[in-house]
């Protein structure tokens, strides 16, 4: 699979072979940029004309790939079904959700079927609402209801659960089990998250470059992985049980690019194991003795190169926070947002409900909850982007403003602004030849190279853009860090990458930081305190193996009971 650019070759698939059996659950895990998104479209027979197609996709035995328009679109309703990651950019956001459900399902009787097949309650009441009226679950959900309205024989869900958190990935992991073992249809589950794979999947296909890595039985291939891409994607994923007085390690290197095509082994510059044949010498999938799978490795060097990446994790530096000027104080916060009046009315919602919270000089915190538990509310507050009702908060310091990195770098740049315009402006009281030593230093020390700052953020990849909104936010070291899910969309290394980034920046500038996510295990490994929300209110704090290993509150035990987790692993 071939596209076009500015003249050149980008090569997003290079020889993929793949076969998905009736009722099976294929777990497709990457990098971003190895290509699963592409192979997922090109099974919807969703690409855009400017693809070059080589070799065929088959589905309900016609290759969809050369199949007529008017064809594709009878196998889309009649064979397919397709879950994307953000069920917002798939909803009509100016019909009801009834309607939009009833298009495929053909009566309201069978909306009302499917709603209740994929866990929303209040049918009748919901089919009048509109995507933004729901929350993201519940949005996912009437994504889940359309896909299987044309009872398919295969639905490609393309990072379903990015987004959401624990609990509700939970429950839609469970549906995606029913869809299958109910309906008979088979999977393709694109993720980054090898424990979202691992909790569902019977097969795993492993994509690096365009090319299948490995592929094979879940347990098999994760407990005895063949291939070191797959072993270093095991090893640098965020665990709950990781020790925290170490980095994450991470896979060293930058992805292959499209644009070139290596005469050998696509993981080769990035692999500890390489040798000159790994370069000189594509390898060819073979079997896997351990396990049975295949691997596209000369060596099978995945568990030697797994072992090797766990061993080059540094210790931290010491992290002591220190009370005094520089932090936040947080006194019976609330924030009330108003109802809606007329044809939809609806009651006022309480984000925050008089919370406390002290935030030393220095210190990290990280505060977990689903989705509505009022985090990102908070941030919003600290950072005075957001009125409060009522309460106060108070920063300590110099009067710096704390800064904010959000869950979509992307979005937060301005699209016609480059990079260093961005980084220019955080220093322009400087002299000018301190600006440009200024904005030399912040690139360095993220691991941005120079050309960065003549990109534009739309030019750069997911991993580039969150550390450019790093760099933009610490070029003048704030005393307090706002992280609204800084994490929540990279993959497994990108994730392990930010987070050290973060660690270090902290410990080196000096500034605290409070880290919202719902991720438990990123939360851990980041925090001096954990704090818990929901429904506004803060529910339990601690030292962060306190709270995940000893939680005391029913909501921090229900919300670890979601975490998945690859169960499997040594």
């Amino acid at each position: 699979m071939t596209f076009s650019r500015d003249g050149r070759d980008l090569h997003a698939l290079r020889g993929v072979d793949l076969r998905i059996a009736a009722g099976e659950i294929v777990g497709l895990v990457g990098e971003s940029g190895s290509g699963k998104t592409v192979l997922g479209l090109s099974m919807l027979g969703l690409l855009p004309k400017s693809a070059r197609v080589e070799g065929v996709v088959t589905v309900d035995g016609v290759d969809i790939t050369r199949a007529s328009e008017p064809m594709r679109r009878k196998l889309r309703r009649s064979a397919l079904g397709a879950v994307f990651q953000d069920p917002m950019t798939s909803l009509d956001p100016t019909m009801r959700i009834g309607r939009q459900v009833h298009e495929v399902a053909g009566s309201t009787a069978e909306v009302l079927r499917l709603l209740a097949a994929v866990g929303i309650p209040g049918g009748q009441r919901r089919l009048r609402d509109f995507p933004h009226e729901l929350s993201g679950g519940l949005r996912q959900r009437v994504m889940l209801a359309i896909a299987l309205a044309g009872k398919p024989k295969l639905v490609i869900a393309d990072e379903p659960t990015t987004a959401l958190d624990v609990t509700v990935q939970a429950q839609v992991l469970t549906l995606f089990r029913r869809m299958r073992d109910e309906h008979g249809c088979a999977i393709l589950l694109v993720t980054h998250d090898l424990a979202v794979a691992s909790t569902v999947a019977d097969r795993i296909c492993v994509l690096y470059g365009g090319l299948v890595a490995e592929v094979g039985q879940v347990r098999p291939v994760l407990d005895h992985p063949g291939h070191p891409y797959t072993a270093a994607l095991m090893t640098s994923r965020i665990r709950l049980q990781a020790d925290r007085r170490h980095q994450l390690p991470v896979i060293a290197g930058e992805p292959v690019q499209p644009s070139t095509d290596p005469a050998g082994c696509n993981f080769a510059p990035r692999c500890p194991a390489a040798t000159p044949l790994c370069v000189e010498k594509r390898p060819l999938l073979t079997v896997v003795p351990a396990q049975g799978g295949l691997a596209a490795c000369h060596y099978h060097a995945g568990e030697d190169v797994a072992r090797g990446l766990s061993r080059v994790a540094g210790l931290w530096g010491p992290s002591v926070p220190t009370a005094g000027d520089g932090g936040v104080t947080v006194r019976r916060l609330s924030v009330r947002f108003p109802g809606r009046r007329g044809l939809r009315r609806s009651e006022p919602f309480d984000a925050l409900r008089e919370v406390d919270l002290d935030v030393n000089r220095g210190e990290s915190i990280a505060v977990v909850g689903e989705s509505g538990s009022g985090k990102t509310t908070l941030l919003r507050v600290i950072a005075g982007l957001q009125a409060p009702t009522s309460g106060s908060v108070v920063l300590g310091g110099a009067g710096r403003m704390p800064q904010m990195v959000f869950q979509d770098a992307g979005s937060s740049f301005t699209p016609w602004l480059t990079v260093g315009q961005h980084l220019y402006e955080r220093v322009a009281h400087l002299p000018m030849a301190t600006q440009g030593e200024r904005v030399s230093e912040v690139l360095n020390r993220l691991g941005l190279p120079a050309e960065v700052a003549r990109a534009r953020v739309q030019q750069l990849s997911g991993g580039q853009r969150q550390r450019a909104a790093l760099a933009r936010a610490v070029i003048e070291p704030p005393d307090l860090l706002l992280c609204d899910e800084p994490i929540s969309a990279l993959d497994a290394s990108l994730a392990a990458t930010v987070l050290n980034l973060l660690g270090r920046l902290r410990r080196e500038l000096g500034f605290g930081m409070i880290f919202v996510s719902h991720d438990l295990a990123a939360a851990r490994l980041v925090a001096d305190r954990i704090i818990v929300m929901t429904g506004g209110r803060i529910v339990e704090e601690g030292p962060p193996d306190n709270v995940v290993d000893h939680p005391s509150n029913p909501y921090t035990q229900a919300l670890l009971a979601s975490v998945p987790q690859v169960s499997t692993c040594r």
